[in-house]
Formats: C-alpha cells, sequence, structure tokens
C-alpha cells in the first residue's frame, strides 16, 4: 500500500468558490502551456459554463489548494459524467509547486466525493474514475500512478495549416447541406449526434438539456459554423465547428451509420476547412480517439491532418460490476 502523502503545511486544500474561476482558468492555461498543448483548455468563459451544468456545485465539485497569500497553485474538478458511474477527475498542480503533496491531497479529496457519488449509482454497475493528462507530462503520469489510476486510452489532438484555399468539395449523391437552424433542427442533430457516437469507446447518450447547455452554452457557439448533411429529412452527418484558443475547430464530426463508408466524412472534414478558410482561418484542430473504431484517425490523416498532440486517459476503478 502506497505511504499516505500529506500536504506541505504551508499551503491550504479548500473548497472552490466562483469567484476561484479566474485563477482556475489561468493555472490550468499556464500549465498546459508549460507540457507543450494547451489546445483543449478552457477559458474561463467555457469554464463557466461547466460549471453550470446541472447537477454541478462548485463548493462540492471544485477543490483549490492556494498558499499564504491566497494564490491559487493547485486545483481539481469532479464531475459526474455518466449516472454517477463514470466519474471525470480534472486538475493540475503548478509546475514551481510540484513535492509538496497538492495532487496527491486533491485525487483524494476527488476520491472521497466520488465515495459520495457512487451511492447514486444503480446496483451491480461499475465505478470508476478517470483523469487525462498530456503525455508529456512526467510529473502527472508518477501521480496518478502512484495513486492507484492505469493508463486506458490514447487522444491525439490533430492539426492542419492550410497554405492555400481548399478546392471545392463535391458531396455523395443525395446528400445536401443545409443552414442549421436551432429552433427546427436542434433536436434531430442531438439524435444524431447520439447514434453516430454509440461505437465509440466509453460514449454514452446524452439527455437534450445535458447535450444543449455543452453546445449552445459554449460561448463559441456559432451556428453558421455547423454543417449539417440531409438526405431528404434525415440527417446523414454533420460537423459542429467552432473557434478556440484562436483556431478553427472541428468540435464534433460524425456520420450515422446508415451513410458511412460513402464519403461523406471526409467530405464533411475539407468543406469545414474551406468554410474557416473563407473566414481568414488558416489553422484547423480536433481531439479524436487513436484508436477510433470508424477509422477517423485515417480519414484526418487522408485529409492532410497530422498528430500536434497526445493525451492520455488513466482510470481508477472503484467497484467492479457485479
Amino acid at each position: 500500500m502506497a505511504e499516505k502523502v500529506y500536504l506541505d503545511p504551508s499551503l491550504t486544500l479548500r473548497p472552490a468558490r466562483w469567484t476561484d474561476i479566474n485563477a482556475v482558468a489561468k493555472l490550468t492555461h499556464h500549465v498546459a502551456e508549460m507540457d507543450g498543448d494547451a489546445s483543449f483548455v478552457l477559458t474561463a468563459e467555457e469554464l463557466a459554463n461547466d460549471w453550470k451544468s446541472e447537477g454541478f456545485s462548485v463548493e462540492r465539485d471544485v477543490f483549490v489548494v492556494e498558499t499564504q497569500d491566497g494564490r491559487v497553485i493547485g486545483s481539481e474538478e469532479f464531475y459526474n459524467e455518466n449516472n454517477h458511474c463514470k466519474l471525470i477527475a480534472d486538475g493540475c498542480v503548478h509546475p514551481e509547486f510540484r513535492g509538496l503533496g497538492i495532487g496527491s491531497s486533491l485525487l483524494e479529496k476527488i476520491v472521497e466525493r466520488a465515495q459520495v457519488e457512487m451511492k447514486l449509482a444503480a446496483s451491480g454497475a461499475r465505478v470508476f474514475i478517470q483523469s487525462s493528462i498530456n503525455n508529456k507530462d512526467e510529473a502527472g503520469h508518477a501521480l496518478l500512478r502512484s495513486n492507484g489510476y492505469s493508463p486506458v486510452r490514447y487522444f491525439w489532438h490533430m492539426e492542419i495549416k492550410l497554405q492555400e484555399a481548399p478546392a471545392p468539395v463535391a458531396f455523395p449523391a443525395g446528400i445536401e447541406l443545409r443552414p442549421f437552424i436551432k429552433d427546427e433542427h436542434a433536436i434531430a442533430v442531438w439524435q444524431a449526434d447520439n447514434e453516430a457516437f454509440r461505437d465509440h469507446w466509453g460514449s454514452h447518450d446524452r439527455t437534450y438539456e445535458e447535450w444543449s447547455h455543452g453546445k449552445f452554452g459554449n460561448p463559441n457557439f456559432d451556428s453558421t459554423l455547423w454543417m449539417i448533411a440531409w438526405v431528404g429529412n434525415e440527417i446523414a452527418g454533420f460537423s459542429q465547428n467552432r473557434y478556440r484558443q484562436g483556431i478553427g475547430w472541428i468540435g464534433t464530426l460524425g456520420v450515422r451509420r446508415a451513410w458511412r463508408k460513402k464519403g461523406l466524412g471526409i467530405a464533411l472534414l475539407r468543406h469545414s476547412f474551406g468554410e474557416f478558410y473563407k473566414r481568414g482561418t488558416t489553422t484547423i484542430g480536433l481531439g479524436v480517439d487513436a484508436s477510433n473504431p470508424t477509422g477517423a484517425t485515417r480519414l484526418y490523416q487522408r485529409a492532410g491532418m497530422v498528430v500536434a498532440g497526445e493525451f492520455v486517459t488513466y482510470e481508477k476503478e472503484l467497484r467492479a460490476a457485479g
């Protein structure tokens, strides 16, 4: 059994307050930049949308560590992602303050919080905590392993830097793009989104409330960047795009099962590239499961995207199924 790590007595671990949001966002961005890739870091405005999610309480679900002069140097957030079974720990420690017990103390708080949450999970359901880090973060690897977490999956940050305007895209026969009208199309896109990702590792159907809060509550939501492909009155696929961290971002690209292997995915991707280029954006990124079962990584590479960073998801099982 690993020896308990104690927090340096000069530091204070406490529940977060809403007034900490800017400090947490700044810390997270700084740490990610030090690790060489801040592409997935949320701005304070994006983080605020997450903290306003139904069932989330900042005072209960976020912890911070601060110095005696009130500087936030560590933070950890707890999210219930799927029926109190899939639990997420998302945090970081300022590099200058590592080795003072901050990371282990925060993860201990997350386990305490998770023990309460798992009481709400269905009887017999497997319950686990996941935490993702940049694969270059050696201190993060050591911290998670020493606290009983094991690596389970790898994800890529992929990018393309356009040198010229992409060629016009021809969509498969019978498929047309139509402008996304939120009030008319949102429910149909939500249903298509759930279906398109049922084959993906760790995915689960989201309620409309969860999905719409994440999509439309995001301060970077722009309906004109959503590319929805229709066959008659049915959605065949979509690319839900936005701007983030100063670049174009392919937020969610999916093709429903019946329309796969027809060239729709790469058509949506290239059309998205062209739309960003028209708006003066030449760097476009996305995140993808490195072991994606639908061949997304190959599709993105075929379109000219390259791996710009790698992240690893760790997992700690709290209760086995059965």
